[in-house]
């Protein structure tokens, strides 16, 4: 399997391109705040032909860019229905004192091709496999994507920012949720095996057993449940 990511913009928003290998289908998660060239880019590298945008939530960093990068391929963008409205109004998401400042230079909107995620989604896209658990906190629609292990390749979980290394998403933004976030840390995070490699929206990989081990907001939910956060193999 083939991820090629990168930071983009003013925030460093991990932007992935996922594909079974070089020169073949891919997905492209989160293009957001300036990535449509490093999308551009990764795609004549890799020589690969992109087939659909997914994305975990709707944050401008983490949008700006799917109008652009859909239209260029004629691909559709998969938000959750809660976020949706973000694409056309970043300012409403994120508050004044953030947006105000990029607003100028952003052209937002929806691109021709917008299909919803749902919870326990199971999405088949550019011959991969990713499972969709809503995860609210960060934004009421906030997803997170899983791919199951396979071969030498081990269960990979794109965290948008529900999970960082350690860390997690702020949650003092329109939409955000203390305890949501936690309980969402709980439900998607706490079940997935130690060896999951976490890709997240922000920041350098990781792995949930690190994680589990480290992140003092894992560990706090995952002491609060005692024997119920035990892993399990698999996404």
């Amino acid at each position: 399997m083939l991820i090629a990511g990168f930071p983009a913009g003013a925030w460093g928003t991990n932007c992935y391109l996922v594909a079974p290998a070089a020169g073949e289908e891919c997905v492209i998660i989160d293009p957001g705040h300036q990535a449509a060239e490093g999308v551009v880019e990764a795609v004549a590298k890799h020589r690969l032909k992109p087939v659909a945008v997914i994305l975990t939530h709707g944050h401008i960093d983490h949008v700006a860019s799917v109008v652009p990068v859909c239209g260029a391929h004629d691909v559709p963008a998969w938000i959750h229905p809660s976020d949706r409205y973000m694409m056309s109004d970043p300012e409403k998401a994120l508050g004044r004192s953030i947006g105000m400042p990029l607003m100028g230079e952003l052209t937002v909107g929806e691109p021709d091709d917008v299909r919803e995620l749902t919870d326990g989604a199971k999405l088949r896209l550019a011959g991969l496999d990713f499972s969709v658990a809503h995860a609210p906190g960060h934004t009421k629609g906030s997803v997170t994507f899983g791919m199951p292990e396979a071969a030498d390749v081990p269960s990979v979980f794109f965290s948008g920012d529900l999970l960082f290394a350690g860390s997690i998403g702020r949650t003092d933004l329109p939409g955000g949720d203390m305890d949501e976030m936690l309980a969402s840390l709980a439900r998607v995070c706490l079940p997935l095996d130690d060896s999951t490699v976490v890709l997240s929206g922000h920041g350098p990989q990781t792995t949930i057993g690190r994680e589990r081990a480290t992140n003092p907001y894992l560990r706090e939910v995952a002491d609060g449940l005692g024997s119920q956060a035990a892993p399990r193999r698999g996404m």
